[in-house]
């Protein structure tokens, strides 16, 4: 089952700008839609849906940095009906709309990312804390200036603000903190930090992980510590959505 998961995921990404719909899917991989979803989301954290518009918005982003297409034309690009959807939903998985991420570069080019933590809206919250390493394969493609940016999310997926963030320093550790009680997972990605704005924004390649364990901070337990792996992520993958580069921006939204 994992290879018709797989094979799934990349059709959905092939044909992402697209009106496609499970049936679609499920017919090309020779299962049933139903079977196909449940095993879809099981193996890949997330339903085919949220999958396929994580690449629709991914194909978004890139038309919005790279073309002069007016907001309404990029949203018929990839497959969306309603402005109104279009905007609200790309909003809620970036984190900014598809105006203000258009301006992004600017912005950044006035207020480079700087190291920082983002601490959650819980005073003397929970804390966690760990690692990041990048795997060989990783190294290789970023060398040395890699900006690692890791994150709490309550799903297994970097979709709009995390929970609590930061962009760390030389030494790869990291700390969250005022983070409330509930569930999360730790997600970091790795972007190329001596390309220009617009590689940040849209990396060539994807360099992500996540800890193999969520985190649930209670009042009773309060520090917990996660260790985090980076590899090169498959082309066919869920794209880390999220904009990450301006919340490590003095000119972020405060």
């Amino acid at each position: 089952m994992r290879e018709a998961v797989v094979e799934a995921a990349r059709f959905l990404a092939r044909r992402c700008g697209e009106r496609i719909t499970l049936r679609d899917v499920a017919d090309h991989v020779g299962y049933s839609p139903y079977h196909l979803a449940r095993s879809f989301e099981r193996q890949l954290g997330q339903p085919p849906g949220q999958f396929l518009g994580a690449h629709r918005f991914q194909l978004a982003k890139r038309l919005l940095l790279t073309t002069d297409e007016r907001v309404i034309d990029v949203c018929d690009a990839v497959g969306f009906t309603s402005i109104g959807t279009f905007t609200a939903r790309f909003t809620a998985a970036v984190g900014r709309s598809p105006v203000e991420f258009r301006r992004l570069p600017d912005v950044l080019a006035d207020f480079p990312p700087r190291p920082v933590i983002v601490p959650g809206r819980a005073r003397g919250g929970g804390m966690v804390t760990g690692s990041v390493r990048l795997s060989p394969a990783a190294l290789a493609l970023l060398g040395e200036a890699a900006a690692i940016y890791v994150g709490l999310f309550p799903r297994r997926s970097a979709r709009g603000y995390p929970v609590s963030g930061s962009l760390l320093g030389e030494s790869g550790d990291y700390l969250l903190t005022d983070v409330p009680p509930g569930a999360y997972w730790v997600l970091a990605t790795a972007l190329p930090a001596r390309d220009g704005t617009e590689a940040q924004l849209l990396p060539a390649r994807s360099v992500a992980g996540a800890a193999r364990e969520p985190v649930r901070v209670s009042p009773g337990s309060p520090l917990h510590h996660r260790d985090v792996e980076l590899d090169i992520a498959p082309d066919w993958s869920a794209p880390v959505l999220i904009a990450l580069p301006p919340l490590a921006s003095a000119g972020r939204p405060r």
